[in-house]
């Protein structure tokens, strides 16, 4: 057990928390743009994943990691668009679009990458992206290390959180699209374009979800392997309810996930008597149950969450 606790209680482990923490805050921060604005974004896993490969693949062939991103964004973006057709213009159930774009976004993934790097018995990689310290604020005890001695996605994500609950709270675009999601009726009598509201917000949704995918292949790692998401996605949704539709308590709770994550990798590492590996693997999986369970119960959604909009009729 000493052995253990000499594990958790380093920097490393903290580091480490917030560097998992970074994919499901973007995924969760799309998410929960989508989900405020009335739609429901199932095919969130599918799209970090096509998102990932093409993020890497413009990495691999250009060279720059930046352009990989901006891939990555590109294809969240497209995707999130396509499920907009489906969900906003056509008001077709946001349940089976969902799932329709995840599996669409799969097929895609493996397709393309098969095409473009073939069967290779390595697959192929790139340099990542490597960790920028904040000259002064890194030097601080502990707190440096953990906070500014990281990738500069992890800054952006941090610096997204405030962003997007700013946008939210204190912009009239964030008012108007938690009036879509909450009272599309009154928000159209207010002379807000729901239909381009929810629209615009399904779009930057899959954007933000299209930068958590590239994380992965060009920061986290730096591969592109048809496992790389490995139900993030899934998590992210479970992450929005958990944090009651509020990008700060989304982000605390993608940090608690990331912590839970984390401390499995380090009982396995421990070699902790004869516990199977597999159930390391499962606690954080098991907390996002466990929390789903409880928190649904008292969690209150938008009140046009699901529901499609038609001008026409009243």
């Amino acid at each position: 057990m000493s052995a253990v606790l000499e594990q958790v209680f380093q920097i490393g482990f903290f580091a480490a928390t917030l560097r998992i923490a970074t994919p499901l805050i973007f995924a969760s921060l799309g998410e929960l743009i989508s989900e405020r604005a009335g739609v429901l974004n199932l095919g969130i896993e599918g799209i970090m994943l096509l998102s990932a490969m093409t993020g890497f693949t413009a990495a691999y062939f250009t060279g720059n990691l930046w352009l990989g991103i901006l891939a990555a964004i590109a294809t969240g973006a497209a995707m999130g668009a396509l499920h907009a057709v489906f969900t906003v213009v056509l008001g077709l159930s946001q349940h089976v679009s969902g799932i329709g774009v995840t599996l669409f976004c799969t097929g895609l993934a493996y397709f393309f990458y098969r095409l473009i790097f073939g069967q290779q018995s390595s697959p192929p990689t790139v340099t990542a992206f490597q960790p920028v310290p904040i000259p002064g604020l890194s030097a601080i005890p502990f707190v440096g290390p953990v906070l500014f001695n990281q990738f500069a996605l992890v800054y952006l994500a941090l610096l997204g959180v405030g962003l997007v609950a700013f946008i939210l709270y204190r912009t009239p675009w964030g008012l108007g699209l938690r009036m879509v999601g909450e009272n599309p009726r009154a928000a159209d009598s207010a002379g807000i374009n729901v239909m381009a509201r929810r629209f615009q917000a399904v779009v930057l949704g899959g954007a933000l979800m299209g930068v958590g995918g590239a994380f992965l292949t060009l920061a986290q790692f730096n591969a592109f392997t048809f496992g790389v998401i490995s139900g993030r996605g899934w998590v992210a949704i479970a992450l929005v309810v958990f944090g009651r539709w509020d990008p700060v308590r989304a982000a605390g709770a993608a940090l608690l996930f990331a912590l839970i994550d984390a401390l499995q990798l380090r009982l396995q590492a421990s070699g902790l008597g004869h516990i199977p590996y597999e159930a390391f693997l499962m606690l954080p999986f098991v907390f996002t149950i466990v929390a789903m369970a409880l928190m649904s119960r008292n969690a209150v959604a938008p009140a046009a969450l699901l529901k499609p909009f038609r001008k026409e009729e009243r």
